[in-house]
């Protein structure tokens, strides 16, 4: 199961999803009205002092959850009512949204599962709110329905999320995403009979499943029940591993691992390839840095052994032959590397079979007889193959540059799959043979456009302090960039995320009217191992807000631009870096799209997963973190007298990852501001969370309105495309 910490990432995927309506007649930009008349925003008296400093928290009413305070409710209602009568005057909206709803109708697989000699995957037939799992009896045989989500919901919101089919391919134990939430509720499903079983597993969060090796149950964490009412915004502390036993209730589970003492602790399990360990992975924050403990499931009451103290460095298994395990760690290697243990010996030391490279090792699995190791190379995949004993094999070939995700299964059958997709090019599923080096397409997807009629470059630029920072730039092949384009900046930059090439059909229809996309690797993320985080993080945060600010200054200086036609996009800590950049340099954009953001820098650690985010943040509790954060918090931050660009907040009333009154603050302090005439609206979405989950058709509806916001004050002419 994976750890706790990888905690606050929003995907491109969720971020750039389509939007429906029947196609109109393109009209000129200028059309759209400018400054709406914003609700009536109460403002409160709320001001604390915090090492010296007066903090102003106006909004602070605005943080109580909408499904329980009728204020903050009739606020979001009449803000959404603002919003959709300005969204409707919009030019291009309806064409946008007609042209995603056909570029997103196409066959998506996800990567198949392998167990019992069955195969297990997702299949989307196109725009499905919701992906259906799927089974084949052999790996080109036709597929069965397993499990359809689209019949859970009336509004489409209700998800299949993680999934994992016992050893012997007879049960699926799939956990159910309602409404956007990151809480799960875990069921079973008997693949012989296609029915569900009685069980039913609640309280989990930020936890997969992972199956014994003799199909008797599954491991999971869980949190304790919430007081009533705090669900959607109390802290989780005390995450908890237990066993499931098929056919018992949840309250009869084993409770195998647990950390009282340290309730900050999130706790997940993994099986070993033999069945015999689990391997529970702790982390408190954010970072890769973990405690190992094993569990030997051979003995009763389940005798635990804490292999890695400290908190020190990323410890991730890979498998293991007997009590020989293979891990993936940045001990001693900041870009990591691959070393084995010997758990049986008293002490076990590292021994090094994959030494650090120059490119970041960003993944690894043993298949077959050979250890399978994904690397970023300038943000690119690039796969590895090695000899168990560390042997280099070569590397596999993969369809172009662009990003390999898989490479799943188990160790003695060769037989795995992996994706492949870059930004012109739709995920792919390939078959590999780890014994022969051979992949063969599995399901390659047909689409309603031409990916050769794009061009991707990548150009390293000097950020402030002179760092080059790569970044992506796509386009339609031979776009006249004479007077510069409409242009899209996208960044993220931090908890050691990389942003690596990825489609995305809402993307497409920006590009398709003559938009250009830019992706900046700034720093914070993890393309470039541990220093390149580090270098954005906690005091070095700035070095981020920099690096954004130089990408968008470049696009300027090399003519692919201008001040007058850059909008800038990030969701969750990308939505803190476009409200932090947007205080700073309010003259740089024309318009901006801060999504589910963390606004608040002063108040993050007190919801939800908040507590996890000190480690890239820090603690505003501590005078050092807090003049930092203090000086870049994008709601303590607004500055009158000056124009913003045009900002479009969007957030989502069951996100309780990044809860939404970050945003809503952060809304309300902008409308109340002196900072030009240019709309600062904020769109809530209903039933829907963090991003995972969202349904197709509200997918499409949230891109068609941003990207005509974005094109409206970018200066986009946007007109229906020839039929297709």
């Amino acid at each position: 199961m994976r750890p706790v910490s990888a905690l606050l990432c929003l995907s491109l995927a969720s971020l750039m999803i389509p939007t429906v309506a029947p196609a109109q007649t393109g009209a000129p930009a200028a059309a759209a009205p400018a400054t709406p008349a914003y609700p009536a925003t109460a403002r409160g008296t709320v001001s604390e002092t915090q090492f010296g400093v007066a903090v102003a928290d106006p909004y602070r009413w605005l943080e109580n959850d909408v499904r329980e305070d009728e204020k903050v409710r009739a606020w979001v209602t009449a803000e959404n009512q603002v919003t959709d009568a300005y969204l409707a005057t919009l030019p291009g909206r309806d064409i946008f949204a007609a042209r995603m709803k056909q570029l997103y109708d196409y066959e998506r697989f996800g990567v198949p599962v392998k167990k019992g000699g069955r195969y297990f995957y997702t299949r989307n037939d196109g725009l499905q709110n919701q992906a259906a799992l799927y089974v084949r009896e052999t790996v080109g045989g036709p597929g069965a329905l397993l499990i359809d989500p689209n019949t859970w919901s009336k509004d489409g919101a209700t998800a299949l999320a993680d999934w994992a089919p016992s050893e012997d391919g007879r049960y699926v134990a799939f956990t159910v995403q309602d409404g956007g939430t990151d809480w799960r509720t875990v069921k079973l499903l008997d693949t012989r009979t296609g029915k569900e079983t009685a069980d039913v597993i609640e309280w989990v969060k930020f936890s997969g499943v992972d199956w014994a090796k003799d199909g008797s149950g599954f491991f999971y964490s869980r949190f304790p029940e919430t007081a009533p009412g705090q669900k959607f915004q109390a802290l989780n502390d005390n995450q908890t591993i237990y066993f499931h036993k098929i056919g018992t209730p949840q309250s009869a589970d084993a409770k195998v691992y647990a950390t009282p003492d340290r309730p900050k602790l999130g706790n997940g399990g993994t099986v070993s390839d033999d069945g015999k360990w689990l391997i529970v992975t702790s982390s408190e924050g954010t970072d890769d840095r973990y405690e190992i403990t094993l569990i030997d499931l051979t003995k009763p009451g389940y005798p635990a052994r804490t292999l890695v103290k400290g908190l020190e460095n990323n410890w991730s298994y890979i498998g293991n032959q007997g009590t020989k395990f293979f891990w993936m760690t940045n001990k001693d290697a900041p870009r990591l590397r691959i070393v084995t243990t010997d758990v049986a010996a008293a002490d076990p030391a590292p021994v090094q079979i994959v030494a650090e490279d120059k490119a970041t090792l960003d993944g690894a699995s043993i298949i077959g007889e050979v250890l399978i190791a994904s690397y970023l190379v300038d943000a690119k995949t690039e796969v590895r193959r090695y000899a168990l004993d560390g042997k280099p094999l070569g590397t596999v070939a993969l369809p172009g540059i662009g990003t390999a995700g898989g490479f799943g299964g188990d160790a003695g059958d060769p037989e795995t799959f992996f994706a492949f997709t870059s930004f012109a090019t739709p995920a792919a599923i390939y078959r590999y043979d780890s014994a022969t080096g051979q992949a063969t397409p599995w399901a390659e997807p047909k689409v309603a456009f031409d990916p050769a009629a794009y061009e991707v470059v990548q150009r390293f630029y000097p950020s402030k302090d002179g760092t080059q920072v790569p970044m992506f730039i796509v386009h339609k092949k031979g776009l006249d960039l004479s007077k510069g384009a409409p242009t899209l900046l996208y960044g993220y930059g931090g908890f050691n995320i990389s942003l690596t090439p990825a489609f995305s059909a809402t993307r497409l229809a920006w590009m398709e009217q003559g938009g250009v996309l830019a992706v900046a690797n700034l720093r914070g993320g993890g393309e470039y191992g541990k220093a390149w985080h580090d270098a954005g993080r906690l005091a070095n945060k700035q070095n981020v807000f920099d690096d954004f600010i130089a990408a968008g200054e470049y696009l300027i200086a090399q003519g692919v631009t201008t001040k007058a036609k850059l909008a800038i996009q990030g969701g969750s800590n990308g939505g803190l870096l476009v409200g932090a950049v947007v205080n700073q340099r309010p003259d740089l954009f024309a318009a901006a799209l801060p999504a589910v953001g963390v606004m608040d820098m002063l108040r993050f650690d007190r919801f939800t997963a908040g507590r996890y985010w000190v480690d890239d943040y820090g603690y505003p509790s501590k005078e050092a973190d807090f003049r930092v954060l203090h000086a870049y918090s994008p709601y303590h931050n607004i500055k009158g007298g000056r124009d913003y660009p045009a900002i479009l907040v969007t957030t989502a009333d069951t996100d309780d990852r990044v809860v939404p009154g970050h945003s809503f603050k952060y809304a309300a302090a902008l409308q109340a501001a002196d900072i030009g005439a240019k709309p600062h609206l904020i769109r809530i979405e209903t039933r829907a969370g963090h991003g995972s989950g969202k349904p197709t058709d509200k997918i499409i509806e949230e891109a068609a309105d941003l990207w005509a916001f974005a094109g409206r004050w970018t200066g986009m002419t946007v007109t229906a495309p020839a039929a297709q």
